[in-house]
């Protein structure tokens, strides 16, 4: 196929969640056909999967500027924008509307099992880079189809691959058979069937960020109402200063607002702590659950385990794509040293854009979420500006490309997560609020944020 005839194809977006969207805007905006696919039936089919969390980030920090624009002409206004929204308002009134709009440029039971450059395997040079790509989808009926594309954005989040509980990345041994007493997301306790799941047991809560916080408040405030309910906190480290996030000192007052229920809810005694545990293996103990320490410690037995310890990308359907990727956070081989949870906090992330998102396989682009590899640290607005830069960049338009127009402050959760896992780092951060003042605007994805906190 010639250059020209590639030009003709569509911008394949993978995802057609808040960034997915915004990329879509972003193409439209800029006179290029993207086409998203989306695996589920919806826009944001993962956001509503946590639609009862409320966003520690408010309506004004989590609309995409482009697709406001897009958006005017019909009517729709953002929502206050001092507001905090759950998951489902924000799928409801501004995912959902923007998908309605881009209306054909969307489809939906598309799942994305194969991307490649169209007959070219990841070992062929000869014409590489002037061939499409062929992106492989299984659609909802079980039909396969081969789409070609000029460029890829793929958008896809890290949802669909929570960590396992297992202290070494792998699953604990017998953690796999437990599973129906183990979730890996935070409980909507305003379903019946979820309530009386947790109401009078005993919950293991394993992970230390956002997430953790949001489900130990969310137990505690059960077990107001239902006596014998109580929750044990698991955490490789152990309890400092900062082990609550950032507090009054948070740049993100509703996210420091939510590790303060979370310390309230273990001082209370709704909530106990373990620290220093590093699960190995899950025992049974008649109908319930035995945590097992890698030095042999074993815990009392609990009726549910919680495990809330990040995510990570999916990378199987990229096999036949030349990526360049970090070996130990799986993210973009530049990006990869901005992001280091071991080094970063959210706000000491430098602004970036498609030079850093660039792989080998040009015109292929990991966004949002998944650009981050495993890193904990990402907010909606880096996305939002990622995918101005990558767009612009498909383009043409290299100085809008390499332009920053996103500045991220610090904030009141300092150092990373593997930073703590030294006693004496983690006790020089005590004071838990030793960021400095914001420079510029900063948001967030809300609760299912892994386990860095951010």
């Amino acid at each position: 196929m010639n250059a020209l005839a590639t030009d003709q194809l569509p911008v394949v977006v993978i995802g057609a969640g808040p960034v997915g969207l915004a990329a879509a805007a972003r193409l439209v905006e800029r006179g290029i056909e993207p086409l998203v696919l989306e695996a589920g039936p919806s826009a944001g089919t993962a956001v509503r999967e946590w639609a009862h969390v409320r966003l520690f980030s408010p309506w004004s920090e989590i609309t995409d500027p482009a697709a406001e624009k897009l958006l005017a002409p019909t009517g729709w206004t953002r929502p206050d924008g001092s507001a905090y929204p759950t998951g489902g308002d924000w799928a409801e009134q501004y995912l959902q509307p923007l998908a309605d709009l881009l209306d054909d440029k969307i489809r939906y039971g598309a799942t994305v099992v194969g991307v490649a450059r169209a007959g070219r395997d990841r070992i062929v040079d000869s014409g590489r880079d002037e061939q499409p790509f062929a992106v492989h989808i299984a659609t909802a009926d079980g039909r396969g189809e081969r789409i070609g594309a000029r460029a890829v954005i793929d958008a896809s989040g890290t949802w669909s691959t929570p960590g396992p509980m297992g202290a070494d990345g792998l699953p604990a041994l017998g953690e796999k058979s437990a599973a129906g007493r183990i979730s890996y997301r935070v409980p909507d306790l305003g379903d019946p069937a979820v309530r009386a799941r947790y109401a009078g047991k005993r919950t293991a809560v394993v992970g230390s960020g956002a997430s953790a916080f949001t489900a130990l408040a969310q137990l505690a405030d059960l077990a107001e109402d239902e006596p014998g309910t109580h929750a044990v906190w698991i955490l490789r480290r152990g309890i400092t200063g900062s082990t609550f996030g950032g507090g009054e000192a948070d740049q993100l007052p509703a996210r420091g607002a939510l590790g303060l229920r979370a310390k309230a809810a273990v001082e209370a005694g709704h909530a106990g702590t373990v620290t220093g545990f590093r699960t190995q293996a899950v025992e049974r103990d008649g109908d319930r659950l035995v945590l097992v320490d890698e030095d042999g410690r074993r815990l009392d037995p609990v009726d549910e385990v919680i495990v809330l310890t990040g995510f990570r990308p999916d990378l199987t359907f990229l096999s036949e794509i030349r990526l360049g990727l970090d070996e130990r956070l799986q993210a973009p081989t530049a990006l990869a040293p901005l992001i280091d949870p071991n080094v970063h906090s959210c706000g000491t992330v430098y602004p970036h854009g498609v030079n850093e998102l660039s792989h080998p396989e040009q015109g292929v682009y990991l966004v949002g979420m998944k650009s981050y590899g495993r890193a904990p640290t990402f907010l909606a607005l880096t996305g939002y500006e990622q995918v101005r830069s990558v767009t612009a960049a498909i383009a043409g338009d290299r100085v809008a490309a390499e332009r920053v127009e996103l500045t991220l402050p610090e904030t009141g959760v300092c150092g990373g997560a593997g930073l703590f896992d030294e006693p004496d780092a983690a006790q020089n951060n005590e004071g838990g609020g030793c960021c400095a003042a914001p420079t510029a605007l900063q948001t967030g994805l809300g609760a299912p944020a892994s386990s860095g906190g951010c």
